[in-house]
C-alpha cells in the first residue's frame, strides 16, 4: 500500500500573532496520523522531549489540549499555544476577595449610616 497525504492546518500562536498556514501530511503504510508525527513532521519539534514542547498543554486540536499519541483528522487544525501569563486561578481568586471586600465595605457603610 502507498503512502497517503492528510491535509491539515497549523497555527502557531507560540510567539506574536497566531499564524495559520496549510500542511500536508504524509503518512506511510503501517503509520497512524497523530499529533505528534504531525509536529515532528512539519519540523516544530526535533521529539516528544523538546523543550519547546516541554510545558503540559502545549498543544491542541481545534482548541481542545491534546496528547502525543491522539489521532489527527484531515481538515484539523493544529494550534500551538503561547505559554500563559498570569495563572487563571490566581485572577479568579483575586476578583473573588476584590468582590468580598466590596461586601464588607457596603455593609460597613450601612452600619454608618444607621448610627447617623
Amino acid at each position: 500500500m502507498a503512502s497517503r497525504t492528510i491535509n491539515i492546518w497549523i497555527c502557531d500562536a507560540r510567539q506574536g500573532s497566531p499564524t495559520l498556514s496549510p500542511f500536508a501530511l504524509t503518512i506511510g503504510p503501517d503509520e497512524l496520523p497523530t499529533v505528534g508525527l504531525a509536529i515532528l513532521r512539519a519540523g516544530l519539534a526535533t521529539s516528544k522531549d523538546d523543550p519547546a514542547l516541554a510545558r503540559k498543554g502545549c498543544f491542541g486540536v481545534f482548541g481542545k489540549r491534546k496528547e502525543w499519541n491522539s489521532p489527527i483528522y484531515a481538515g484539523d487544525r493544529l494550534e500551538l499555544y503561547s505559554p500563559l501569563l498570569i495563572d487563571p486561578k490566581a485572577v479568579r481568586r483575586k476578583k473573588a476577595n476584590q468582590n468580598q471586600d466590596a461586601k464588607f465595605q457596603a455593609a460597613a457603610a450601612k452600619r454608618k449610616a444607621r448610627r447617623l
